[in-house]
């Protein structure tokens, strides 16, 4: 390659290859021109398949030959017709005999490539297969371009601070299936029945149980505990559940907020740890004047 030598950057193993596919080219396109000029002669028309020719001008010159003198209009298209399909035939088959001899040639690589493949290390650069001679040119380069194997690490080296994917993806794998399993257990427990003893207060204390789930609302047992007093007690059945206070001595619970979430945070108030477990939840009901409406408190 003339232009290798100015501006070419590579290795000395590419130079050597980018030569021998100019060789292995330019060996091909000589023996596809000496296959198309020993056919040409072969058929007796040396003017007939020149090389650089186009396909009408070979048609025409041979319809010339073949045309003498005279004809009628009807001699003429089947000369003409004639001529064009055995041009046709003819080129048909050498393009199925060059198709051969290059199936040929790729097969008689592949076995000599599988032949030379077959007594190299496992190690050894698999490089395309050449001539003798660009093998002898080969032979101080070749050590060189070895793969090498895969090292493995020493176990007797603490390593545990250096980057490591499998390790990482491990921990990663081990961190989601906790993940999982942390939510399957904090779902268990959120279903766990909840019961809660509580009194209702008119003047008289009227206790009653209610069972809810640890996962309910506060605003999900109040509801339960409107419609286990609504038979007997006509002011909860015209009180909604917005107007009913979760009390827990101290404290004021919001609705949205859960007994689980009582339980895992471990609330507390001024007198101490909340106790849900209780028996001294009451509920009463407590006249505005100045709007004349009816507020429950139910105050445990």
């Amino acid at each position: 390659m003339s232009g290798m030598g100015d501006g070419y950057v590579g290795t000395a193993q590419d130079g050597v290859r980018i030569r021998r596919l100019q060789k292995q080219r330019e060996a091909e396109r000589l023996k596809i021109q000496e296959l198309k000029t020993k056919s040409a002669s072969d058929n007796g028309q040396p003017g007939l398949l020149q090389f650089g020719s186009s396909t009408s001008e070979i048609l025409e010159t041979a319809f010339k030959k073949e045309t003498v003198g005279l004809v009628t209009r009807e001699q003429y298209v089947e000369k003409r017709v004639n001529i064009q399909t055995k041009f046709e035939e003819e080129e048909k088959e050498k393009l199925e005999k060059l198709r051969k001899e290059e199936e040929d040639l790729q097969l008689q690589k592949r076995k000599k490539r599988k032949i030379k493949g077959s007594s190299k290390l496992s190690f050894a650069d698999d490089f395309e297969n050449g001539s003798d001679e660009e093998d002898g040119e080969n032979k101080t380069s070749e050590p060189k371009n070895l793969v090498r194997g895969k090292f493995g690490k020493d176990p007797t080296v603490e390593t545990s601070f250096l980057p490591d994917s499998e390790r990482e993806a491990e921990e990663q794998a081990e961190r989601e299936r906790l993940r999982k399993q942390w939510l399957c257990e904090q779902e268990q427990i959120q279903n766990e029945p909840l019961e809660i003893t509580y009194s209702y207060w008119d003047g008289a204390g009227h206790r009653r149980v209610i069972q809810v789930r640890k996962g309910d609302a506060i605003g999900e047992f109040l509801r339960g505990v409107q419609q286990q007093l609504a038979p007997e007690f006509r002011e909860i059945r015209t009180t909604s559940v917005e107007n009913l206070l979760y009390v827990k001595e101290d404290l004021i619970i919001p609705h949205q907020h859960s007994f689980y979430e009582l339980i895992v945070n471990k609330a507390r108030g001024k007198s101490g740890p909340v106790r849900l477990i209780s028996h001294s939840l009451t509920i009463h009901r407590v006249a505005n004047k100045k709007k004349n409406e009816e507020l429950d408190m139910v105050t445990i």
